[in-house]
């Protein structure tokens, strides 16, 4: 890969006194992703509290979050397939002129008088479709763009910028936007994403990976499923992901009714909501910054066994109180959780599946991972419904603890033995 190349070459050039660079073109997809992520974080918060103003269902709010993710349920083994075939970084920069084109659209919407809740469904469901081809080839191209032996580095640097941006500053800056105006909230997203654009632009090289046959689509999305269903240590990791995203996405669809509003549980303004969810990102930020010390104090299977019980509370804090600042600390305390078990698992997978899996094992992992996120987001609205909102934050902090039993297999023994038969093969 010429990618590959240049960054030796700025490896040989920058004096050794510290780790290994992980050079230019890393920063530049970098800063990419950072653009792109606080587009998504914007937009992901404004669709509900946008919503809020057309429905106080709970059943129709959750069902935003059920649209958004549903594509990663039906649309996440052919956009694995897809990255495997394309120029990952072509991919990348179609998927993001296509969501900023959505945006624009429904910005006009606003504009004209025109929105409603039915408009603000189809570009969730449109807007889900070019994430699952965007995520997936950007969580592909790394092992492109740094060597094997930086990837947890890489994953750290690059998932605190993506939680920074998705999760620090996009909530707020949604919050306030929302609050200034509808038309606002969605101009923004366009604007950052178009600048995403011009960044990836910069990562000069070709990302397609070279394939020996032809192959149709369906042959090439069953060898993906194979090679996940064949390791054991994988597929029991994104069943466990899966599981917890069934729960947080069930708790995060109702989440806006729990918080905001006079006669809410919490009583929080829209950019005090925003606020409330910086929390979870400023945890992520730290924990994506100290991961690998974590990894290496703890050991892997620890340190993932420790972010279930966290995960949990993180989950059911609100279940347990409604004052903010205590809500605030357990998000907090998630956020490092999740960011530590991300950096782990994500840098394990791209060391153990080759570079022309890789795109296809993502999807196929990602369906078990985040295909069960619309699932969840339909369980919270229902359960809400009938139950009650502190009933859906109970059940899911008990529904993230039985992923306990996934350490059973998730032990450094299995994961050391996946390593070298990944080395031995290569």
């Amino acid at each position: 890969m010429a990618a590959d190349d240049r960054t030796q070459a700025d490896d040989r050039r920058e004096p050794r006194t510290g780790p290994p660079p992980l050079g230019a073109a890393f920063w530049r997809l970098w800063a990419s992703s950072a653009l792109s992520n606080l587009a998504d974080g914007i937009f992901k918060v404004a669709l509900p509290l946008v919503a809020i103003r057309f429905t106080d269902s709970p059943t129709l709010i959750a069902g935003l979050t059920f649209a958004l993710t549903l594509p990663w349920l039906l649309f996440a083994l052919p956009a694995g397939a897809l990255a495997d075939r394309l120029d990952r970084r072509r991919a990348m920069l179609g998927a993001n002129t296509v969501r900023a084109v959505l945006l624009a659209v429904l910005a006009l919407a606003a504009v004209t008088g025109t929105g409603s809740i039915w408009v603000l469904y189809a570009v969730a469901v449109c807007v889900g479709v070019t994430e699952t081809i965007y995520d997936t080839s950007a969580q592909s191209i790394l092992p492109q763009v740094v060597p094997r032996d930086r990837l947890s580095r890489a994953n750290g640097r690059l998932h605190a910028a993506e939680l920074t941006a998705n999760e620090f500053v996009g909530p707020p800056v949604g919050g306030f936007l929302v609050a200034a105006g509808v038309a606002m909230a969605f101009v923004a997203p366009v604007a950052l994403w178009a600048a995403a654009v011009g960044a990836l632009l910069l990562v000069r090289g070709s990302f397609r990976i070279e394939r020996e046959r032809r192959t149709t689509m369906r042959a090439d999305i069953a060898e993906g499923l194979r090679f996940l269903w064949r390791n054991r240590l994988l597929r029991t990791l994104a069943a466990m992901v899966g599981l917890f995203n069934f729960a947080g996405s069930a708790t995060w669809a109702v989440l806006v009714l729990y918080a905001v509003g006079p006669g809410s549980a919490m009583g929080l303004s829209e950019p005090a909501y925003g606020l409330l969810l910086t929390a979870s990102a400023a945890g992520s930020l730290l924990g994506s910054l100290l991961a690998d010390r974590i990894e290496r104090l703890l050991g892997r299977s620890r340190s993932i066994a420790l972010t279930v019980f966290v995960g949990a509370l993180f989950v059911g804090a609100p279940a347990l109180t409604a004052d903010p600042l205590l809500v605030g600390a357990a998000f907090f305390a998630g956020g490092v959780s999740i960011a530590v078990w991300n950096v782990i698992t994500v840098s394990l997978r791209q060391r153990i599946t080759p570079d022309r899996l890789l795109g296809r094992l993502n999807s196929a992992y990602r369906l078990l991972a985040w295909g069960t996120m619309p699932l969840g987001a339909a369980a919270g609205g229902l359960l809400a419904q009938f139950l009650g909102l502190r009933a859906v934050f109970a059940v899911m902090a008990l529904l993230v603890l039985v992923r306990i039993f996934g350490m059973l297999v998730v032990n450094d023994r299995t994961i050391d033995a996946a390593e070298h038969e990944a080395a031995r093969q290569s």
